[in-house]
């Protein structure tokens, strides 16, 4: 047994040598390079929201206006609408006040036997149209400006689902994304508002007028941003088209404004507004990560060659 293990003992000897230069021939030896993969650019920090901007901020108003339709329509709200509102309401009370008072039993015991009086029925035929006239005509120049939209700079696809929004980008290479609503801890944790915010916004440049196409896979939406005055229906199988332009840049959020099922009410949708480099960032960045090639403007044609001037006169 002794004489096994001495032999084992100076076997271990003999190798030790061979393992150590082994061992430093193998630190010593060029480490070859590891393969990587390109990875997608960042993504541009998110905008956070503004107060009262973008957002409800009560019950009574309506929400701050940031394009120039939704001013338009809120000035008319406000200006034309309101009042006339209030003046018939006001008047009607006061004659109906009066009526109580005036043709009240104990002030006639005798009812009157009057049954037809051309002079008010001629006011009041013609006192409504006339106030109908006057709302119609601001309004027929707001619905035209909302539906005939100006030349695009860019074009958006939102497609309304149960219950997120898809979003395509065909201008710039046709690249998609979902857009689902956050849940209360993830919106917590950016510091959104609840119910609002989503995992991936719609993203457009600043100052540009953006043209979107809504359509639905499923059922009827509706895509609906109060502070832009857009609420255009997303109907399966057909395209409609609405369009904004908004000059500052921000977060705007809005809502499924159509009845779509069970969770109509937690399908959002959240619009970041970004300078035009900043935009651009993000476009290549989504480009890079869906493994779409940048467009290359094409070269401006050469101007043609000036004619040959005539040979000068010997």
């Amino acid at each position: 047994m002794r004489r096994i293990i001495k032999s084992i003992v100076s076997a271990g000897a003999m190798l030790a040598p061979a393992l150590a230069a082994a061992q430093e021939a193998v630190a010593a030896a060029p480490v070859p390079p590891v393969a990587t993969t390109d990875v997608p650019a960042a993504t541009p920090a998110l905008l956070p929201p503004t107060p009262g901007i973008g957002q409800p901020t009560g019950g009574i108003d309506l929400q701050t206006p940031v394009t120039d339709i939704a001013i338009e329509a809120q000035n008319m709200v406000h200006n034309v609408l309101n009042p006339v509102m209030f003046a018939v309401a006001i008047f009607v009370l006061i004659l109906l006040a009066w009526t109580i008072v005036r043709y009240r039993a104990g002030a006639n015991p005798v009812p009157s036997k009057n049954s037809h009086n051309t002079v008010i029925e001629v006011v009041w035929t013609v006192v409504p149209a006339l106030i109908l006239i006057v709302i119609a005509f601001p309004s027929f120049r707001l619905l035209a400006n909302q539906y005939d939209p100006p030349r695009a700079d860019i074009t958006i696809k939102a497609i309304g689902h149960q219950w997120y929004w898809e979003y395509e980008y065909p201008d710039q290479g046709g690249f998609t994304f979902d857009s689902i609503m956050l849940t209360n801890e993830e919106a917590t944790k950016r510091g959104t508002p609840k119910l609002l915010d989503v995992d991936n916004r719609m993203v457009v440049p600043a100052g540009a007028t953006v043209k979107v196409l809504t359509t639905a896979a499923d059922v009827i939406h509706s895509f609906a941003m109060p502070a832009f005055y857009v609420k255009m229906d997303a109907v399966p199988g057909r395209i409609n088209e609405t369009w904004f332009k908004v000059d500052k840049p921000g977060v705007y959020f809005g809502q499924c404004s159509e009845l779509c099922g069970t969770k109509h009410a937690y399908m959002p949708i959240a619009i970041e507004v970004l300078p035009k480099a900043q935009f651009d960032a993000w476009v290549a960045a989504k480009q890079k990560e869906n493994g779409i090639e940048p467009k290359v403007a094409e070269a401006p044609a050469a101007e043609a060659a000036p004619a040959a001037t005539p040979a000068a006169a010997e």
